[in-house]
């Protein structure tokens, strides 16, 4: 599964790169579909983080991968 994480994440990623931001994979269980990203450069402290996460990302994984339940920052 975390090769089909990083395969969306690098369809992801230029929108966050325009914005001088970036996304990196941490971890991904398996077992309970958890996946773990680190938000970096501009994204690391923009007040919208959570929300680029929650209703950006997290929402993408999951629709392309339905095995995902959650996406957490770290």
């Amino acid at each position: 599964m975390k090769e089909k994480v990083e395969e969306v994440l690098k369809e992801i990623r230029p929108a966050l790169q325009a914005d001088g931001g970036d996304v990196e994979l941490v971890d991904v269980d398996e077992k309970n579909g958890i996946v773990k990203l680190r938000l970096t450069g501009a994204c690391a402290g923009c007040p919208f983080s959570t929300m680029t996460l929650h209703m950006g990302i997290e929402r993408i994984l999951k629709q392309k991968i339905p095995e995902i339940k959650k996406v957490e920052a770290v």
